[in-house]
């Protein structure tokens, strides 16, 4: 398996995309403005995307994916997610207001798009690829994604708070390797992280204590303009771990 970082920022500007991962040509992990980065012959081979949770910029690309690249594929563009993500991109993406729905076009019996129910827990296979849905705490239902390719595993927490649950997945997946996680914000806006249900480096350092594997740490979601400031407070509080900022089109193999 092989994962590229299309967008790993917590906003946009100059060089900055939001959340998307591809996982070999045919699968996104989140869809935010870094699918962009795709050219169209790729989005069209894109068959799955698996859905973290419903806020804009983790989805803000499936609807033009769907709009530029449908009437090129053979089948449905599928999306993943629980329930309740999906009521709310029914209710409020897809909704002729906001969008057309692309689950109806250009007919509702060979649409563009088509959405796939995932419960906490359950594993889809792809070809040998095991993508997991995992516990996240967030202010929206939400989940990360544990990817395994059977030789080493990844694990992406998606937007998430301290988050117990988690950790007690992560620590028995044997062959973990990878570790990307959130950090939304600088200790100077704990209070904001909080509220808002992300990480601040503070935070981030007491639940690492809490991760029992040996696998690299990689940094995502760092808003824009205290990118340096946040990265800064982390390296000063984990020294263990040596987390390392994700970067626009870093890959990992495993």
């Amino acid at each position: 398996m092989k994962l590229r970082t299309l967008g790993c920022s917590g906003g946009i500007g100059g060089n900055l995309r939001t959340t998307c991962f591809l996982l070999d040509h045919d699968v996104l992990i989140d869809a935010g403005t870094g699918a962009g980065e795709l050219s169209l012959a790729e989005l069209s081979m894109i068959d799955h995307v698996f859905v973290t949770h419903s806020h804009l910029d983790h989805i803000a690309s499936i609807p033009f994916m769907a709009d530029s690249a449908g009437f090129m594929r053979d089948c449905p563009l599928t999306v993943y997610a629980s329930e309740e993500t999906l009521d709310i991109l029914r209710q409020h993406m897809f909704n002729w207001k906001i969008w057309p729905d692309f689950t109806r076009i250009p007919n509702a019996q060979r649409p563009f798009m088509r959405y796939q129910p995932m419960e906490l827990g359950e594993t889809v296979v792809l070809n040998g690829r095991k993508i997991t849905a995992i516990p996240a705490n967030h202010v929206v239902p939400a989940v990360g994604y544990h990817l395994d390719s059977g030789k080493a595993s990844l694990v992406f927490s998606g937007d998430t708070t301290t988050n117990d649950a988690l950790w007690n997945i992560i620590n028995k997946i044997e062959n973990l390797r990878y570790l990307i996680i959130e950090t939304a914000f600088s200790n100077d806006e704990k209070e904001l992280a909080i509220v808002s249900k992300h990480l601040c480096p503070s935070m981030l350092a007491e639940e690492l204590k809490k991760f029992q594997r040996d696998a690299e740490v990689f940094i995502t979601h760092l808003k824009p303009g205290e990118v340096e400031l946040t990265m800064r407070e982390i390296e000063s509080l984990i020294h263990e771990r040596c987390p390392t900022m994700l970067l626009n089109n870093q890959e990992f193999e495993f």
